[in-house]
């Protein structure tokens, strides 16, 4: 999206503004399908906790991406924007057994990562087929609160503990479908998804009626001006091989999938926010911005870099500026940041605002969550109003005294 699409945008809608452009998710995704061409039979399901407004998923599903879900609240609504249920996989962690129940119940997949959880569900619903989510003790991601696959994760089936598995498979005569791995998020190293394939490939051996393998995702996308990304393209060659060969060693055209949610919509994302004063100190010069990490958390807990430009006066003398935020505690999205001479008034616009931003946003102070919109057929269309006084309000029971 150009800066004057972004401009426009705020002088309709007003910030903080989050904006997704619809061409760069169509360009993820056949960027991913092409580079998995030669898999027979694909499946892409979007990771709905990435961003799940219901016009997201209406295009997604809309495109032929399945879904993922990690709850019963994120079934629902990939329901209501009209996925089949049968292209939903359910990935939960550390739910109840009734939430599972109740999932099960819609139509959709379920995948699951706990060998107690497993025989529970086994025992209750021994014809219905369930994937299991293995823990293959690697340590990848780009920050260790994303890293989801080493030894002490809380996440997935320890592959130590292939024959407990096999022994609950054996006593409750449940049917594994499918098998899953998931090691993290931002990894760069291609080697590291065949490592974890392999030992996926393993697992998978063990059971006769598999109908699918699941990679997960995690590729890294680039976050400011030459910054690295994972090679989708030589992943695509050298996996692709591997399950090919592995479905002849099977005996069984499985289908492969991807769970990508970072990869699809992080750069079809920007965040804008306008520039309420300029605070100089002894050391620093702040610009302090109608936003905080209410909004978007990311800088504060990953330490992410989202490239942050001056789209008012992009073309200036560079300077070095800290941008913070209004909240009553430190949120500083960047420090010391070259941008283009900035001041109140102006309009900045953070990169790779589409996921993981606006969906663990909050009302931290009391603060009302931005606004959303839509970049689609040359259009700037609104997908979420801005949250008034009332939307505070609406759960709240006063009481009177």
């Amino acid at each position: 999206m150009k800066n004057k699409v972004l401009l426009e945008a705020v002088d309709k809608f007003g910030t903080p503004l989050y904006i997704y452009d619809s061409n760069m998710i169509k360009s993820q995704y056949n960027r991913l399908k092409q580079s998995f061409k030669d898999v027979k039979n694909l499946q892409i399901n979007y990771a709905v906790k990435a961003l799940s407004n219901i016009s997201i998923l209406k295009y997604m599903i809309n495109m032929g991406s399945g879904i993922d879900a990690v709850s019963i609240q994120e079934v629902i609504l990939a329901l209501k924007a009209g996925v089949n249920p049968k292209k939903i996989l359910y990935t939960p962690n550390g739910v109840s057994i009734e939430e599972i129940k109740e999932v099960s119940e819609l139509g959709v997949s379920i995948n699951i990562d706990n060998l107690e959880v497993l025989e529970q569900f086994g025992n209750l619903n021994p014809d219905i087929p369930v994937c299991i989510r293995i823990n293959p003790h690697i340590m990848a991601g780009g920050n260790s609160k994303i890293s989801v696959g080493h030894i002490d994760s809380k996440f997935g089936i320890s592959i130590h503990q292939t024959p407990h598995i096999l022994r609950i498979v054996e006593n409750t005569k449940i049917n594994i479908n499918g098998v899953h791995m998931h090691t993290g998020s931002d990894i760069l190293d291609v080697e590291v998804f065949l490592n974890a394939a392999e030992i996926l490939f393993k697992i998978a051996k063990k059971f006769k009626n598999l109908e699918f393998i699941d990679f997960g995702s995690g590729f890294k996308v680039p976050y400011y001006p030459g910054d690295s990304e994972t090679n989708i393209d030589e992943l695509g060659v050298k996996l692709t091989e591997r399950f090919n060969l592995f479905c002849d060693e099977y005996g069984k055209e499985l289908k492969l999938i991807f769970e990508p949610g970072k990869f699809l919509v992080s750069q079809a994302g920007k965040f804008l926010c306008r520039v309420n004063s300029i605070k100089q100190t002894t050391s620093t010069v702040f610009a302090q911005v109608d936003t905080g990490f209410n909004h978007l958390i990311r800088p504060m807990m990953y330490g992410s870099n989202h490239h942050i430009e001056n789209i008012s006066n992009p073309d200036d003398m560079e300077r070095y500026y800290s941008v913070v935020g209004y909240i009553c505690e430190t949120d500083t999205f960047a420090t010391n940041k070259k941008i283009s001479s900035i001041s109140p008034g102006d309009i900045l616009s953070f990169s790779n605002a589409g996921a993981y931003c606006f969906s663990m946003s909050s009302n931290y102070n009391s603060r009302f969550k931005p606004a959303e919109a839509f970049y689609i057929d040359d259009k700037v269309l609104l997908i979420r109003e801005r949250e008034k006084i009332e939307d505070l309000l609406i759960n709240q029971i006063e009481l009177s005294f």
